[in-house]
């Protein structure tokens, strides 16, 4: 028995955009459009009518743009919603406020020539895929200014890193774990997010506007500091060695490939966490498809390090954590709304 097509809802508000994403997707036997809008408020309706299984959507349109119809579907009718936009290309913070509104991933629709929307057809079409997976959520409504509160550490810390590995939906969870971490944070923190590198500074602009903490990209020879949050970078492998002379951990770069996931690689990252931190390392694995960052999260542990997975309930995409989990690469798996809070407790010594 052949297996049930997705049907999707294209919108666009260029009409040839519409016609040429509706045959890209056409064209893989999997995928059924079974509509197309031109705004967000035709978005709404459509939806409504057709009961799509995902809604590839464009973010700048005229009126009711993609954003309104995030905010609205989100809240009256969840579903997976890929965005495609070409604000990818200048202005981050529309997108990546979609996805704290409940989108689930995000592609950059290139700025000149539709033939080169056409060579992204497999990419499109996988996404697509993808998407479909996931569990449609409501972000958690974050201030604009950075929250800041100190903990009470009573002494030296149990651990000496804290290493933070997610996937799709990634960015609003990493945001969630970020902004509930103190201004005092006695410890460094690592993030690799699966993300293209032209995401990655608005990405940590955007979190240093929710954390006290410093946050910082990734540069080589940075030397990890507590209260200071380092974020890969999205075209290269970082991974933590030790300087010859000084004897200090610092950040430098691989250029081995990691099948799981390439640039940036978490089991790149979380190997090298495991092989210089050992026991005194903690390792999080959050939201996203595949199982990137499964063995590095397990070299932790065997290390004697401490490892979390994000929980099923609240994962957009239960892949990577789902993995972690049943393999017992990580101890505890918690809510993304806890992850935070039972970091700063484990810390204590």
């Amino acid at each position: 028995m052949p297996l049930k097509k997705l049907d999707v809802l294209v919108v666009d508000d260029s009409a040839f955009m519409r016609l040429l994403i509706s045959d890209i997707l056409s064209e893989d036997e999997g995928l059924n459009v079974v509509g197309t809008a031109s705004d967000g408020k035709e978005a709404i309706a459509k939806v409504a009518e057709h009961k799509p299984d995902v809604v590839v959507l464009d973010m700048k349109m005229d009126k009711y743009d993609g954003l309104y119809a995030v905010k609205k579907l989100m809240k009256e009718n969840p579903l997976p919603i890929l965005i495609l936009s070409a604000l990818g290309n200048t202005d981050l913070e529309p997108i990546f406020d979609a996805l704290k509104y409940g989108a689930v991933d995000y592609m950059t629709k290139p700025n000149r020539g539709n033939s080169k929307m056409r060579q992204m057809n497999i990419e499109l079409i996988n996404k697509v895929k993808s998407v479909a997976r996931a569990q449609p959520k409501t972000a958690k409504k974050y201030p604009k200014t950075a929250r800041s509160y100190n903990h009470s550490f009573k002494g030296s810390s149990r651990y000496d890193i804290i290493a933070i590995g997610a996937s799709t939906g990634g960015p609003s969870a990493i945001e969630e774990v970020i902004s509930d971490l103190p201004a005092n944070l006695n410890v460094p923190v690592i993030v690799c997010q699966h993300m293209p590198a032209n995401f990655i500074a608005p990405f940590v602009a955007r979190l240093n506007a929710l954390s006290p903490l410093n946050i910082v990209i990734g540069t080589e020879s940075m030397v990890p500091v507590p209260g200071t949050v380092i974020v890969c970078p999205g075209d290269s492998n970082l991974i933590l060695v030790k300087d010859r002379d000084t004897k200090k951990i610092k950040i430098s770069f691989t250029s081995k490939k990691y099948p799981e996931y390439n640039n940036p690689s978490i089991n790149a990252l979380m190997h090298s966490v495991a092989t210089h931190y050992g026991s005194r390392s903690m390792g999080v694995i959050l939201t996203g498809m595949g199982k990137d960052g499964v063995e590095g999260l397990r070299a932790i542990r065997e290390k004697g390090g401490y490892t979390i997975a994000q929980d099923k309930r609240s994962s957009v995409i239960y892949g990577m954590p789902k993995v972690a989990t049943e393999s017992k690469a990580a101890a505890k798996s918690l809510d993304i709304k806890e992850i935070g809070g039972f970091i700063v407790n484990r810390l204590e010594d």
